[in-house]
């Protein structure tokens, strides 16, 4: 099996199981509100925060409240209303970071037993199209729509915050281009670190939920630094984004591989004939 698994990636094959995955997907309606609610739901929210606190600077007011040193070491020459602003306005940033986690650890699960539940896996895993080629393309399917829902809900925050900020420094420092490294890089990454990890636990069992929940793991330690954000311990700089990314980027390489690795077809099979 293991000659199988590195075969040579074959593109048309991949693109032919990520179209019957989405088919699939459009079929269930309940993944495909979750698809489109999420996004639309991170999305609303800080901009209606956004629009009621009227955009202005000043609406925070003069005192600079709970937030720490290292917070306001971003915020150059602001006042305090201006910087308040920019603190608070930031840690929506992260929120987005959560969907292209939340969706794949929703939709890849049901790839496998999905699959082997209406008795469509085992069709599948006897045509000739190796391992690589399979979770590629199931991995595929969930992190594509995962990353394009991210950056539409982000962009479409973006945009709305340009015309409610009335104050361009705050929107800069709000869009630093760190976020969009975090957005357009990062978060993809951590599409494919989920989807590989829901890939493992689905392959080896019979319930999404299982998979579902190891998966879900991932989002913890981007709530840990929400937290930290939050309360002034810890900030997001351009350096450890980077890093950030890079430690996802090996560990999501390391999994895929893993992956491949244990995705035993034959064992598939006659576990859950």
């Amino acid at each position: 099996m293991a000659s199988t698994a590195m075969n040579y990636i074959h593109p048309r094959r991949i693109v032919i199981l990520i179209r019957k995955e989405w088919a699939e997907l459009y079929r269930n309606t309940m993944l495909l509100g979750t698809v489109l609610f999420m996004p639309l739901l991170f999305t609303v929210i800080p901009i209606l925060m956004l629009w009621s606190m009227g955009g202005a600077g000043d609406v925070m007011g003069d005192s600079m409240g709970p937030f720490s040193g290292m917070q306001l070491s971003m915020c150059g020459s602001l006042s305090s209303g201006e910087c308040a602003m920019a603190v608070f306005l930031a840690q929506f940033n992260i929120m987005f970071m959560f969907i292209p986690i939340i969706l794949p650890a929703t939709i890849t699960p049901y790839a496998i037993v999905g699959e082997k539940t209406q008795r469509s896996l085992e069709p599948l895993l006897a045509t000739p199209i190796s391992t690589l080629d399979l979770l590629l393309a199931k991995a595929l399917s969930a992190i594509i729509p995962a990353t394009l829902a991210t950056w539409l809900a982000f962009f479409i925050y973006m945009i709305a915050s340009w015309f409610l900020l009335a104050n361009r420094a705050v929107f800069a420092i709000v869009f630093h281009p760190q976020w969009l490294f975090a957005i357009l890089v990062v978060g993809p990454l951590l599409a494919l670190l989920t989807a590989d990890l829901a890939l493992m636990v689905s392959a080896r069992s019979t319930e999404p939920r299982a998979a579902q929940q190891v998966a879900g793991l991932v989002v913890l330690p981007l709530v840990l630094l929400l937290m930290g954000q939050m309360s002034g311990i810890l900030l997001l700089t351009p350096a450890l984004t980077f890093i950030l990314g890079l430690v996802v980027l090996i560990l999501a390489v390391i999994l895929t591989y893993l992956a491949v690795k244990a995705f035993d077809r034959e064992a598939i099979l006659t576990r859950w004939a």
